[in-house]
């Protein structure tokens, strides 16, 4: 969010501060350099009680912005709601589809939901299946707004052009031999990594020619999926651990074929930044406005989740085409080469003139 929100703040028609519950999330561990922050922000207070911790509500009652722009999955983003629908302040939630192999469908929340986001002044969401997602827990169709998720296309684009010229010495170097598929994600059964190794031990056992696997990232599950991938005996399968964005334009740049075999996942930015890279996709079904992004045939294949044996078919079959693997891949950078910090910013503007424009409720 950090390049959106710089963008934002270099408009210049927005006075807007960021609040933020925490500096880092679960297995991610970005660098992160403040001083190259260009908006105002803070972070929450917490408190720990009982072992577990409470983000402090956002500071409402000491200012009083026009618009609230909001989360809503956590304890800190209701009480905020709350708060913000107390001192008249126009509120937004920023929503996205969820899968329920990603979450479990508690009655209580799906109640909340159901008063929630009719009872907003808008909502934001990345395409038609968070649109879908939201008025089917009773969203007003004429308050709900696109607000499409981006990356730093032009950063990803030009770094991996760039590395691309040394590919073979890189390749050499890190040992990586014939064609490459690629992963990149946290380390853990959610993301299908069980089923990736499947198919990727078909892939191997009917090809003539070496592969390589390379899964990039970090999380709770790695040490069981290395030693699951020594039990298959798997050959040229490496795991790279956690690499910043500044690093993962190599990776992308010396592999053949991105896969993201998740069995739920709300956007999927690793997408994205593995198109602007110029690679073919091949990714499952579960993946919130996957469609927008991956056309079947075109830029690479949608997969059910769950299904080694299809994922296997789509590899194998790239594998072996080199045309038209190169022909996908070189189709991929022009399908989200519009998705910069930048565009967010201006739809962002947009949309913030517009909601305070309209009416809101009593």
């Amino acid at each position: 969010m950090v390049d959106r929100f710089n963008a934002v703040a270099d408009r210049g028609d927005l006075d807007f501060e960021v609040w933020f519950c925490k500096r880092s999330y679960g297995d991610y561990d970005w660098e992160q350099n403040e001083s190259e922050w260009r908006f105002s922000y803070r972070y929450l207070k917490t408190v720990t009680l009982a072992g577990f911790t409470f983000h402090w509500p956002p500071p409402i009652w000491r200012t009083r912005p026009d618009l609230l722009i909001s989360l809503y999955a956590q304890p800190v983003f209701l009480i905020g709601w709350v708060l913000a629908r107390l001192r008249g302040i126009k509120t937004a939630l920023w929503v996205e589809i969820t899968f329920d192999s990603m979450v479990t469908r508690r009655p209580y929340k799906e109640h909340i939901k159901r008063h929630l986001f009719p009872a907003a002044d808008a909502i934001l969401t990345a395409g038609s299946e968070g649109r879908d997602f939201a008025l089917g827990y009773g969203a007003d169709p004429g308050n709900v707004y696109y607000l499409p998720h981006v990356i730093d296309y032009h950063f990803y684009n030009s770094h991996a052009e760039a590395v691309r010229i040394e590919r073979n010495s890189l390749r050499r170097k890190y040992g990586i031999l014939g064609i490459t598929f690629i992963y990149v994600g946290r380390i853990w059964e959610q993301k299908g990594i069980s089923f990736l190794l499947e198919a990727y031990e078909f892939v191997q056992q009917e090809s003539s020619k070496p592969v390589t696997l390379l899964i990039v990232g970090d999380g709770a599950d790695m040490e069981r999926f290395q030693e699951k991938a020594i039990e298959m005996g798997l050959h040229n399968v490496t795991f790279t651990g956690f690499k910043q964005k500044r690093e993962l334009p190599l990776y992308y740049a010396m592999a053949d074929v991105f896969v993201f075999p998740s069995l739920g996942e709300p956007y999927g930015m690793v997408i994205d930044e593995a198109m602007a890279c110029s690679l073919p996709i091949i990714t499952t079904s579960a993946i919130g406005e996957i469609h927008n992004r991956v056309q079947q045939g075109e830029n690479g294949y949608i997969v059910p989740p769950k299904d080694s044996v299809t994922l296997a078919k789509r590899m194998a079959q790239l594998a072996h085409d080199n045309q038209l693997r190169i022909q996908m891949g070189g189709l991929s950078p022009g399908k989200i080469a519009d998705k910069t910090p930048d565009n967010w910013a201006r739809i962002f503007s947009d949309l913030v003139d517009k909601i305070l424009r309209e009416p809101g409720p009593p």
